[in-house]
């Protein structure tokens, strides 16, 4: 199984999307959309931007734990990842998106 996209929206109308890895659990969260059409461009995004390291603002939360931002070649956030317990998960976490980020599967939710 590979990673996929999944297309939603809120009760208030706007869109968001999660790309889940090949195991199903989720490696990155998009922000919120005024349209579907704008959230599957941000599907795009991440799709042309994953695979280029230079795009992965690595950081670290006020409470020491670990996340990242992938940014697209305007410095837009693009997505966010989870919180991790250390350096090494959000590391993998970006090897994930890397990976996964490719995919072409957009399920609507």
């Amino acid at each position: 199984m590979a990673g996929s996209y999944e297309l939603g929206s809120n009760d208030k109308g706007q869109f968001s999307f999660v790309l889940k890895a090949d195991n199903g659990e989720v490696v990155l969260r998009s922000e919120q959309y005024a349209t579907k059409a704008s959230a599957e461009n941000g599907i795009q995004s991440v799709q042309a931007n994953c695979g280029d390291d230079a795009r992965y603002d690595r950081k670290v939360a006020s409470d020491g734990r670990f996340y990242f931002n992938l940014k697209a070649a305007n410095h837009q956030v693009i997505g966010t990842s989870q919180m991790y317990q250390a350096e090494a998960g959000r590391d993998a976490g970006i090897g994930s998106v890397k990976t996964n980020g490719v995919t072409t599967v957009v399920k609507a939710v």
